[in-house]
């Protein structure tokens, strides 16, 4: 494990492959026989399914209920939207046989030419399309609304350049589809499904976001407005770590999902989508790591102490463990995942070291000497703090200072990014602090798809969000020196 340490890449000498460096090595993902695809390990699914629990009770306690639709849309619904299409065309996979055979001249299989689809079918990139034919059937009259479904599924988008849970070309998520009887409930909802991933990302992952809706050009093909939660990377990029679509009627139309309202009259119905993904363990592990390994908030951490006893011989093992174990048993009480880690047939420093790379937030160490006194060695993950405690009553000082280290971890986090806060003003200003500094730039921005394009091109800046709650400020954009009434969010971001 010291060998393992020693092989991650420092993060601030190159923070991609640091990264790159600590999935692997902490045991989160690797790279799969598949291309652009991943192996998402026990280790890191057991974060994803953390995520994965308490966001589910969100949506339930929000009034939503889980369901599931076909991974494969037929083609000719993807042409029902015509800005859906135009947003997904180039990432789409495609099925277009359903026979393999054995070929003839014994080289393995080959694709039955005679096994061709009548129509091509789409590895589902997001759900829209199949949901709405589906809802069409489900929706008569104003009774039938509002509709709140939620699935969990994978995704396909076919992207060349990877990089693990950041971008892949298959990923885990969840979508939201909603229908409602007005606009005011599905742009309503909208809102406050991406204040429910705030929420989360803040309360649970320790990780501060901004809020936002995306420009006319960033936001999601066949939307009519996208909200956004925007977070800040160590390195001074951004990452969108989560969306909320206002749909209006656009899905409705494309697929004629009509309904009776309350005045007899038929009417199109209003939609909203929002989503989450694997890339949110991306954002853990980016936003708080360092160069001994992860950084875990104990709320989603799959283990949150772990008990190492030090010893020599059966005899000192035998009655370490059993105080040990006594230990657990009123962690466990309370809640807390305990583990104990007996292994003879590694060394102590190792243990230490592997624990410290898997970012567990707590570490109580126990040898003969700290069992005669009735004492503890206790580390803390977050600050690598050490310090030795008594054995009475260790369960409740750990069950504060869980508390104290999901707390610190958010306001580390918290003064990083808003630090990396700046206001320029001019497009000189502008690209330096993006050179020199990064993070998030407030700036003036005329409100044209022109000079978007254009900061994006020479700087690969994007507007990342105008926030919710941007002040009424008069400036110039820092492009054109038109008129603007308040500030946006640029960055570079992953």
């Amino acid at each position: 494990m010291a060998k393992e340490l020693k092989e991650l890449t420092l993060r601030e000498e190159n923070y991609s492959q640091w990264y790159n460096d600590l999935v692997v090595k902490a045991g989160l993902a690797e790279n799969s026989a598949v291309r652009g695809c991943m192996v998402i390990k026990p280790y890191g699914y057991a974060i994803w399914e953390k995520m994965q629990r308490v966001l589910d009770q969100m949506f339930k306690d929000t009034g939503h209920e889980n369901a599931y639709f076909p991974l494969f849309i037929p083609k000719s619904f993807f042409s029902k939207e015509a800005h859906h299409v135009e947003g997904f065309a180039k990432e789409c996979a495609v099925v277009t046989h359903y026979r393999l055979k054995n070929d003839p001249e014994g080289k393995g299989v080959v694709v039955d030419p005679a096994a061709r689809l009548e129509e091509e079918l789409i590895v589902r990139p997001t759900s829209e399309t199949i949901i709405w034919n589906t809802y069409k059937n489900w929706i008569q009259s104003y009774r039938d609304l509002p509709i709140l479904c939620n699935q969990w599924a994978n995704v396909v988008r076919w992207e060349m350049r990877t990089r693990l849970f950041l971008r892949t070309a298959e990923f885990l998520w969840q979508e939201g589809h909603t229908a409602h009887e007005t606009k005011e409930e599905a742009m309503a909802e909208a809102r406050k499904m991406i204040h429910v991933y705030a929420d989360f990302a803040e309360k649970w992952m320790g990780l501060p976001v901004i809020i936002g809706h995306k420009s006319d050009s960033e936001r999601f093909a066949g939307a009519d407005d996208t909200l956004t939660i925007e977070a800040m990377m160590q390195d001074g990029k951004a990452l969108q770590s989560g969306t909320s679509h206002f749909l209006a009627q656009n899905f409705a139309k494309a697929f004629d999902v009509q309904f009776t309202n309350r005045e007899g009259k038929l009417d199109y119905v209003w939609a909203s989508s929002w989503g989450v993904s694997t890339r949110l363990m991306g954002a853990l592990i980016m936003a708080h790591s360092d160069n001994n390994g992860l950084v875990l908030p104990p709320r989603l951490a799959p283990i949150q102490v772990v008990l190492i006893p030090i010893y020599k011989g059966a005899e000192e093992l035998g009655r370490i463990s059993t105080r040990l174990d006594e230990i657990a048993a009123g962690l466990k009480a309370k809640g807390i995942s305990v583990k104990i880690d007996a292994r003879d047939n590694v060394r102590t420093g190792f243990k230490f070291a592997e624990y410290e790379l898997k970012g567990v937030p707590v570490r109580l160490a126990m040898g003969p000497r700290d069992f005669a006194a009735g004492t503890v060695e206790l580390m803390r993950r977050d600050t690598l703090e050490k310090e030795t405690v008594s054995q009475e009553g260790v369960d409740a000082l750990i069950e504060r200072l869980l508390d104290e280290i999901q707390e610190n971890i958010y306001r580390k986090a918290l003064a990083f990014r808003d630090s990396m806060i700046t206001k320029v003003d001019t497009y000189d200003e502008f690209k330096r602090v993006l050179d020199e500094k990064g993070g998030f730039l407030l700036a003036h921005w005329d409100g044209t798809p022109e000079t978007e394009e254009r900061i994006k091109a020479e700087t690969k800046a994007t507007i990342r969000c105008i926030p919710v709650d941007a002040p009424q400020e008069e400036g110039m954009c820092i492009i054109s020196g038109k008129p603007s009434h308040r500030r946006v969010i640029f960055a570079r971001s992953y």
